[in-house]
């Protein structure tokens, strides 16, 4: 299995419009060979002196694939292709972080 967590950095003030289209895409990713799990989340506050600040222009995208196939797919899908072109005016940074359970 693979796990990744992709923070994506949105203008500002632009994360409920990001979210409703992103809505738009999770069906089809669901659909997908191989998708175990994939959903937006957003920070929220803790208490906790360990967490870092909260970042309201980020969404973080919490997946799992039954493999790297499968996630290689995925990026390589034509409605990924429609989604990047959705959100090229409200997306401003990408950071991934691609896990194996150990």
């Amino acid at each position: 299995m693979i796990h990744v967590i992709a923070a994506v950095e949105l203008a500002p003030g632009k994360r409920d419009e990001y979210l409703e289209l992103f809505a738009q895409f999770i069906p089809k990713v669901l659909a997908e060979n191989g998708c175990i799990a994939y959903g937006p989340t957003i920070d929220i506050d803790s208490g906790f002196g360990a967490q870092e600040p909260l970042r309201d222009n980020v969404v973080t995208v919490v997946e799992q694939w039954s493999d790297l196939d499968a996630l290689t797919a995925h990026i390589q899908a034509p409605h990924m292709a429609e989604y990047k072109e959705a959100v090229k005016d409200i997306v401003v940074g990408l950071k991934l972080q691609i896990l194996q359970p150990v």
